[in-house]
Order: structure tokens, then sequence, then C-alpha cells
């Protein structure tokens, strides 16, 4: 990655944001609850759709490098803060013929997401990996 743009316009409602870049666009808001209208994604889900995505690209370049068969890639995340830090849970379920081996190996590409290893340095990011063999 060379380098990242975003543009973010304020709509003059609240905090309703539209973020673009020079190809897609996105709307971010608060919560109702935060004096938002709950509109588009709020800044934390943001952040976790940010990991999620290069979570399951780096994963499948990965194993499409190897040849490996990954039929589908899905992630749940939730952040919670814990003695003052922010920890990141990050559930991982793959579908395919991965092997055991393959699978350690898998959890260990996943945390080499760029993404990741951004958000690392003062946070935990606890990740399981579960397979679903066809």
């Amino acid at each position: 990655m060379d380098s990242t743009n975003l543009k973010s316009t304020f709509s003059g409602k609240n905090y309703t944001t539209l973020l673009k870049t020079e190809t897609h666009q996105i709307i971010g808001d608060e919560p109702i609850d935060d004096g938002g209208q709950n509109k588009g994604f709020d800044p934390f889900e943001l952040l976790l759709a940010a990991l999620a995505t290069c979570t399951t690209a780096t994963i499948k370049m990965y194993a499409d490098r190897k040849s490996w068969q990954i039929n589908s890639i899905n992630i749940d995340l939730k952040m919670h803060e814990i003695e003052n830090q922010q920890v990141f849970f990050r559930d991982i379920e793959i579908t395919g013929l991965i092997s055991d081996e393959q699978k350690q190996r898998l959890l260990f590409i996943a945390e080499k997401c760029p993404v990741h290893k951004i958000l690392s340095p003062g946070n935990q990011i606890r990740t399981t990996l579960t397979i679903k063999n066809n």
C-alpha cells in the first residue's frame, strides 16, 4: 500500500458524515443515544470493519498463493475496554478443506494483517479460528 486517501464531509445534520475515496463512499454517523441519526457506521464499527476486511483479505491472499481451498471466511469482531486497554475479540470461521497444520498457519497469518499490526501496540487482539471442512 503506497498511500490511502479519504475525504470526510459533514452533511449538516448532527454527526452524519459522507466518507469518500476516489471510487467509493459510505456514511458514518453516531448512534441516536449519542446525538446522531444512526444513518451509517459509527466510528468504532468502521474500525472493526477495517480489521475484518484486512484480516479476510490477508487470509484469502495467503491461501490463494498456497492453492488451499477456502470457500468462505466469516469474522465476528467485538471490542471491549478491559482495565484501561482496548481488547478486540476476533472469531474467524473458515469453510474449506483445511488441515490442522494449515489452520495454525492461517491463525499466524491473520496476525500479519496490516490493520492488525497498526492496532496491536497498546491493544490486545484475541483471535480464535474455527475450520468447517466441506
